[in-house]
């Protein structure tokens, strides 16, 4: 499996941004795909899942409202929609297939650059 992110960028505090994960590969159904994110001097934070058959997800609590994660299973492609972005938002965002406990994956994209200026 092999995943590639896009969309990340620099916005203003309250602004919107919406990554995108290309994935190829075969991506079984009962994976749980994801977003994580990583700021300086920080640990590796899970910040969205969601399972590839059902769809069901599950939000970290710092973005419970703000972030919506999504998938578009016919082309192979998961989605983070960020809205009312904060400073604190502030990593680089990866995307994840096959997710196990806490931070663990099977299967990790190259990242990509969330900036949100104050």
């Amino acid at each position: 499996v092999q995943l590639v992110e896009s969309g990340g960028g620099l916005v203003q505090a309250g602004g919107s941004l919406r990554l995108s994960c290309a994935a190829s590969g075969r991506i079984l159904s009962t994976y749980i795909m994801g977003w994580f994110r990583q700021a300086p001097g920080k640990e590796r934070e899970r910040v969205a899942a969601i399972k590839w058959g059902g769809g069901s997800t599950d939000y970290a609590d710092s973005v419970k409202g703000r972030f919506t994660i999504s998938r578009d299973n016919a082309n192979n492609i998961m989605y983070l929609q960020m809205n009312s972005l904060k400073p604190e938002d502030t990593a680089v965002y990866y995307c994840a297939a096959d997710l196990g406990a806490s931070i663990a994956a099977a299967y990790w994209g190259q990242g990509t650059q969330v900036t949100v200026s104050s």
